[in-house]
């Protein structure tokens, strides 16, 4: 069953990308990647609150961590999209925008998730 989970969380996290990239794109003008920053630093916040949510001591809600954190979170964000679009700035020598991509989705990612933790 935990196959199914990951299985339908990752397609709607994929979709849930997709549409993302494509609605920022269209709503703000940018040579820098914000669709694919917006759906990175969502799934950090949305990763860690599940995983301080639904920590062990909610057995019950087993399921959420395969669908939410393994699915959904690693169809939504994306390594890959972010290194293919950070390189592509580097390759139309826009070395500062793919600077800043790296130093902002990175600090701003792991970031998000230092504050939540800190926060319970």
């Amino acid at each position: 069953m935990t196959y199914l989970y990951v299985f339908i969380g990752g397609g709607l996290g994929s979709l849930a990308r997709y549409l993302v990239s494509k609605f920022s794109h269209q709503i703000i003008s940018t040579e820098f990647p914000i669709g694919t920053f917006i759906s990175n630093i969502f799934a950090c916040f949305l990763l860690a609150i599940v995983v301080i949510t639904f920590s062990a001591k909610h057995a019950e809600h087993d399921w959420l961590q395969p669908l939410l954190v393994v699915g959904f979170c690693g169809g939504f964000s994306t390594f890959s999209t972010f290194s293919h679009e950070t390189f592509g700035l580097f390759d139309n020598g826009q070395t500062g925008m793919a600077i800043l991509n790296i130093l902002i989705s990175v600090a701003v990612g792991v970031g998000l998730i230092l504050l939540i933790r800190s926060r319970v």
